[in-house]
């Protein structure tokens, strides 16, 4: 084994991580203040104070109590994001329990698994129509239902209206005590609850956070978009409390857009394809204005890469490169950030996957940086982040305080550290096979610089050989492609063959104003016709003709529909199971490997 790099900031003095209980209850102490917002049925903003949040937590965790809630018994939480979703997991927490999070787009089998597999005692989902799905799946638990009707013995406003007043029994909670178990979406296979304590979340909520201390300030505006069923946005949670941040709560991701001009957000924590369908919906705009917005936004957006990059790599800027770019920003990159509702955002924070290079040098040209990050839920999830007035556009940065990180031989990512997880529930020789020492295998592979900067390549077990012998990560192709605003998804392929090739979604609406396509013409239909695709082909081979030679897209089949959860195609957090997919247009795929032959 190899060490490349470690970075690490143990022995502070406030180091050893308290309980998420000893957090909550400072972070909602003192004087009232509004803490968490959400829309009403009539689009307003509902403000509720942190006495008050505390209150119903208090109830909701009595309640589950007098219920014969114990020390360490789990309780399944399903639901789309919503101010409910918080209580109730404060609730859970406050009463010793541990959250069991749930996405509500889970397929009901692997719902029916989670519930059965962490033994929960206690249900809670956000709908009557969810309760019934679940009972008609075979789930026994009686649910709390959030939007209940009046008067049900399991609403919400029920569990809360009892516990309300009642003593709240004291549970001792320590640090090492399972606080979340959290189920692995999995590309593959059947879920993995990945067991993580009260000190793993506490300590990487604090150690990242406490990276950006002028950035997130008592009372500053944030909006939390990714879902909380995700590790990442469950952290963020915490830490948004530990900064004393007013949590504006994003309940469906079409009302982006609206939610950040009403917001004006200093932070944003996202995925890569927020930034992703952000840029494709400039370009398909200004596109769709046509005369000189479709050649203006284009060019100024190019420029702007241009400088950026050029900055990035310390490059010579003359003086064309300058008046350009200060022209582009006057009249196109600068109005980006005030259209957007990010006039008072001070950056964005990418997580999840992988971010083109591309993409971070377009919104950083439009005054909007981006600082990656990288993580997994095995490590809380936090494990290295750029940090303002030091990023590295193209890394991921550098590990967060108290974390190591360093790399195998053969390039894969390993991480020690107090946010490592404490094991697979139920799986000591999996537990066994993952951590070593200390020290958990990722299953990614990366690259360490000098100073410690990481960048990952891909997933160690989805990299590819072609028939030339040359390696190819497919993350990184899709990264290139996906920058096509033509394009929505894309899946790419080719072990043992000698190109790559991809099979994609088409972003069908801008595809059809392209293309001069009448909207009454069905995309089944669509993905057939020759001239889409040789249209698709040629946009991937566009967009990947700065890669090496043997990373370039040469042929693409066309999706008649977008690879969807329901249908098994996706992960919760969107990531595409390659495998189900690769069975299910095998046809395509065979079809291209039929190309191949002289």
């Amino acid at each position: 084994m190899r060490q490349v790099a470690e970075e690490s900031s143990s022995g502070r003095p406030d180091a050893v991580p308290l309980t998420l209980v000893h957090l909550i209850r400072a972070a909602l102490a003192g004087p009232d203040r509004p803490l968490l917002y959400e829309r009403d049925a009539g689009g307003q903003w509902c403000a509720l104070g942190t006495l008050e949040v505390l209150a119903r937590a208090t109830a909701i965790a009595a309640t589950l109590c007098d219920r014969g809630l114990a020390r360490g018994d789990r309780v399944a939480l399903m639901s789309p994001n919503r101010v409910d979703w918080i209580l109730a997991n404060l609730g859970i927490l406050l009463a010793g329990g541990v959250t069991v999070p749930i996405y509500a787009t889970q397929a009901l089998d692997q719902v029916c698994y989670i519930i059965t597999d962490s033994g929960a005692r206690a249900l809670f989902v956000d709908t009557p129509a969810v309760a019934e799905r679940l009972r008609a799946g075979g789930v026994t638990l009686e649910p709390i239902v959030f939007d209940a009707p009046p008067g049900a013995r399991h609403s919400l406003a029920a569990i809360i209206a009892h516990g309300r007043g009642r003593a709240m029994p004291v549970t001792a909670v320590a640090p090492g005590d399972l606080a979340v178990l959290i189920y692995t979406s999995g590309t593959t296979g059947t879920p993995k609850g990945v067991m993580l304590s009260h000190g793993n979340v506490t300590s990487n909520a604090r150690d990242a956070f406490d990276l950006i201390p002028d950035v997130i300030t008592p009372g500053d505006a944030v909006l939390s978009v990714l879902p909380f069923a995700h590790i990442y946005e469950n952290t963020n949670l915490f830490g948004y409390f530990l900064r004393g941040a007013a949590v504006y709560v994003n309940r469906q991701i079409e009302a982006l857009l609206e939610d950040l001009r009403a917001v004006r957000p200093v932070a944003v924590f996202v995925v890569p394809r927020i930034f992703e369908r952000t840029y494709a919906g400039i370009i398909a705009k200004s596109r769709a204005a046509g005369g000189a917005q479709a050649r203006l936004v284009p060019w100024a957006l190019t420029i702007g890469r241009r400088y950026k990059r050029a900055e990035l790599e310390r490059a010579s800027i003359g003086p064309l490169m300058r008046l350009q770019f200060a022209l582009a920003h006057a009249l196109v990159l600068g109005k980006i950030r005030g259209q957007l509702g990010c006039d008072r955002l001070r950056f964005f924070v990418s997580g999840s996957a992988s971010l083109h290079l591309d993409i971070g040098l377009s919104f950083a040209a439009a005054d909007m940086p981006i600082m990656e990050g990288y993580g997994l839920t095995e490590c809380s999830p936090v494990v290295t982040v750029n940090r303002p007035g030091e990023a590295r556009l193209g890394t991921v940065g550098r590990p967060i305080p108290n974390v190591d990180v360093r790399l195998a031989e053969d390039g894969e990512v390993l991480v020690r550290g107090p946010n490592v997880m404490q094991g697979y529930y139920h799986r000591p020789d999996e537990t066994a096979e993952t951590i070593s020492d200390g020290w958990l295998a990722t299953g990614d592979v990366g690259t360490l610089d000098a100073d410690g900067y990481l960048r990952i390549v891909d997933r160690k077990k989805e990299i590819f050989k072609t028939s030339g012998g040359k390696y190819v990560s497919p993350a990184r192709v899709e990264a290139a492609v996906i920058r096509s605003p033509f394009v929505a998804q894309v899946t790419v392929f080719g072990s043992g063959m000698p190109h790559p090739a991809a099979l994609v979604s088409p972003n069908w609406a801008a595809l059809r104003s392209r293309m001069e396509i009448a909207a009454d013409i069905p995309a089944a239909e669509l993905a057939m016709r020759d001239d889409v695709r040789r249209f698709i082909a040629a946009e991937c081979a566009r967009k990947t003709e700065d890669l090496a030679a043997f990373e370039q897209i040469r042929w693409a089949g066309v999706l008649p529909r977008d690879l969807t959860i329901e249908d098994g195609e996706l992960t919760p957090t969107l990531k595409v199971k390659r495998r189900v997919v690769e069975a299910r247009y095998a046809s395509l795929i065979v079809e291209f490997a039929e190309t191949l032959r002289p």
